[in-house]
């Protein structure tokens, strides 16, 4: 088995820590809710565990400003409850991954406070400091992306600073040795504590333009979309010596691999696929040395389709570098959730889909009990992003609603107030209920998982795209001699299916229709509305 072989075929599960278990009564979920919520994560059959930030922080965008990078924030717990939850996660046979902010900090962070405290002072390289524009103004066209210009002008010193997203939160200079440095150190601080690896916060954003040049206009803004988007960030991200930085980022993590575990890297990027997949990192004699998982989201925003899906994951899986292991996510804490954007019966569907493509598949918290966005008014919103451009539908707050466990108060999660209400169908759609329900979502995905685990064909097989029904969307996978055929229905009526499409001697392995009757006639398969199945060979171990 090969060091690698728990990130290229092992299951993550994202967790957003104030929303999934309170152990203290403060309404906001903490490190010894997750650790005592562990047996439920073993039980789903997920292999790592990916953590949102946790380090001490004012909480301007929840965690996502950080001002200290090597401690854990008092509402999360400290870091002795940490140790203990990478202990006991390892002792259950999870990986733990933290979620790794570089490309900003809080502005109260120690560094920040230095930098901005005089032009002179030895930080002020440290982060991204102009003089202001002739008229005063801004020295460029670079837009945050929560809104309104990326600069703030510091009246003391009399230049504009640089934030990609809040002015609480002010970019770190990549350019300058001595910041990364600082940040590789901040890898290997929590690499020494048994981390498994990072998920990397806005990894493309990292380096900026040298000559800090205005972005170009957008030929295809619309009037009424988000205002950022009239510009096309040309010089704000993903410039070319981003690859030296993730190659360097990768150095450090190998270095605390061993013959039976490899650490990971994956990295948020919200890029075309010519470019998503450069991070992978491949060099000129073909070696990948980016990141493992460039995070690949075309799922999130593709239309839900069998004909625009088939050609995605087509592309995706052509576009490819040899040896890159692919990954494909539903949902996350900033987009809407799965079950939200393609309905319940489809949010079946979608489960299977992620659970038999090729490469690592991501959960997020809940969408294994079909959560769904929680309406949030107005007086209630947390979300900066939505304080800032209300009324556009851009707030998180929906998808970050605590986690429901039981039919107990609060749901199980928080003796106290929870930071967010928390959906209103909690009293029937909450893990203890769903794990009793053999045609519940939650039994949907562990039987899915459990498959996964057992048919190799479904956890390192190839790829093979079949043709189908318009409507259906057919794949096979296999691997050693054994095919698996997935058969998924997007489809508003039945579909029957061709006898050529199915293995010898078909049986169904898996449904997300909990009545279909177990095995059927080859030639006798037709699937309903939204139904998927994955169909093997009754030889099939």
């Amino acid at each position: 088995m090969s060091a690698d072989d728990w990130w290229r075929h092992g299951i993550f599960y994202q967790v957003y820590p104030r929303s999934f278990q309170d152990s203290n009564g403060d309404g906001i979920g903490d490190l010894d809710g997750i650790r005592a919520r562990l047996d439920h994560l073993v039980a789903l059959g997920i292999d790592a565990v990916w953590i949102s930030p946790i380090y001490p922080s004012p909480m301007a965008d929840f965690g996502y400003d950080v001002s200290d990078y090597c401690d854990i924030d008092p509402c999360f717990g400290t870091l002795t409850g940490f140790d203990a939850l990478v202990s006991e996660a390892h002792a259950r046979g999870l990986k733990l991954v933290l979620d790794f902010v570089p490309n900003h900090t809080s502005d109260q962070h120690p560094w920040f406070l230095q930098s901005r405290s005089a032009r002179g002072d030895p930080r002020r390289d440290w982060y991204l400091w102009r003089d202001p524009a002739p008229d005063g103004g801004p020295p460029n066209n670079w837009q945050s992306n929560f809104a309104g210009p990326a600069w703030t002008l510091d009246a003391a010193t009399g230049q504009y600073y640089c934030h990609s997203f809040l002015k609480e939160q002010p970019d770190l200079n990549w350019r300058n040795p001595e910041v990364r440095a600082a940040m590789y150190e901040v890898l290997r601080f929590w690499l020494r504590r048994g981390v498994d690896g990072f998920r990397v916060d806005v990894l493309s954003d990292l380096i900026k333009d040298a000559e800090f040049r205005d972005n170009p206009l957008n030929p295809d803004f619309v009037v009424g979309q988000f205002p950022a988007l009239r510009w096309i960030p040309l010089y704000s991200t993903d410039r070319p010596e981003m690859q030296q930085i993730v190659a360097e980022m990768r150095r450090v993590v190998d270095a605390f691999g061993d013959a039976t575990s490899s650490r990971v890297l994956i990295g948020e990027l919200y890029l075309p696929l010519s470019r998503l997949v450069a991070f992978y990192g491949r060099n000129a004699e073909g070696v990948l040395e980016g990141v493992q998982l460039p995070f690949n989201f075309q799922l999130i925003g593709a239309e839900w389709q069998a004909r625009r899906i088939d050609r995605l994951v087509r592309d995706y899986e052509a576009a490819l570098p040899a040896g890159a292991a692919p990954n494909w996510v539903l949902g996350n804490h900033d987009k809407a959730r799965i079950a939200s954007r393609v309905g319940p019966q489809m949010a079946r569907l979608a489960a299977m889909l992620l659970l038999t493509l090729r490469g690592t598949p991501t959960l997020y918290y809940g969408d294994e009990i079909g959560m769904t966005d929680v309406a949030i008014s107005p007086e209630e919103v947390q979300d900066p992003f939505e304080k800032n451009a209300p009324g556009k539908g851009l707030g998180r707050d929906p998808r970050r609603t605590p986690m429901p466990w039981s039919s107990a108060p609060q749901a199980g999660f928080t003796t106290g107030t929870p930071w967010l209400r928390l959906a209103d169908d909690w009293p029937e759609r909450n893990v203890e209920s769903q794990a009793r329900d053999a045609a519940s979502m939650l039994t949907l995905y562990r039987r899915l998982i459990a498959l996964r685990r057992a048919q190799p064909a479904l956890n390192r097989g190839d790829y093979e795209a079949l043709e189908s029904d318009e409507e259906v969307l057919a794949y096979a996978r296999e691997f050693e001699g054994q095919r698996v055929v997935v058969l998924l229905n997007f489809g508003a009526s039945a579909a029957a299916l061709s006898p050529a499409l199915l293995p010898a001697h078909s049986i169904v392995l898996a449904s997300t229709n909990p009545t279909r009757p177990e095995p059927i006639e080859k030639e006798g398969l037709v699937l309903a509305p939204c139904e998927g199945v994955v169909v093997g060979s009754r030889s099939t171990p």
